[in-house]
């Protein structure tokens, strides 16, 4: 039976904090609009108060999180057990993009380890903390991170990320404008 909380408790901060990974969920409002759902590592992930979390977020071949934030701010991030008590925990509210060189990321960048292939930051407003059982859930142990993005970007370089910025993270699947694009967009009618 699922519990739900108006804020993230003491034991939903600890529960989090040793997870592995998580996923994050957002939808354009159009009913034909493609929801996305992607999984996410590396100690990004934030609880930045009872009400408030955020993780930082690496340049990828999509920006889906970004263009739906913008579009409707809906979003929904998972934890789940896979070691130890089962258990599953959702974290619903309204998320935003963070750019790098907006007051807002000096606000927030401090909390979060920063990378050159760091793109953004989701922050988020939760109004509703669900627990279910997660039974159903199998165990999975945890032998690492992987390093392959990395790799990637530094061959990239600097110049390289941000043509890739330009060419895969400015419009979602579904052409929706991601905060980049708007930004990009700003920029060159100035």
């Amino acid at each position: 039976m699922g519990k739900f909380h108006d804020a993230i408790k003491s034991p939903h901060r600890v529960f989090i904090k040793k997870q592995h990974i998580f996923f994050v969920s957002t939808a354009p409002l159009r009913a034909e609009g493609r929801v996305n759902l992607s999984p996410k590592g590396l100690d990004c992930f934030r609880v930045l108060s009872e009400n408030r979390v955020g993780y930082m977020d690496l340049i990828s071949s999509g920006n889906e999180t970004s263009a739906h934030t913008l579009e409707n701010g809906r979003i929904t991030f998972m934890f789940c057990s896979f070691a130890g008590a089962p258990l599953i925990l959702r974290l619903y509210g309204k998320g935003r993009t963070v750019l790098p060189g907006t007051e807002d990321w000096t606000t927030f960048a401090p909390h979060f380890t920063i990378y050159p292939s760091t793109r953004q930051l989701i922050i988020a407003e939760i109004d509703l903390v669900q627990t279910s059982c997660g039974f159903g859930v199998p165990l999975f142990e945890y032998t690492g991170e992987r390093d392959i993005h990395f790799d990637w970007a530094e061959k990239k370089g600097e110049e390289g990320l941000q043509d890739y910025i330009v060419e895969k993270n400015l419009t979602s699947l579904d052409g929706l404008p991601t905060d980049l694009g708007l930004r990009k967009e700003n920029s060159l009618s100035h």
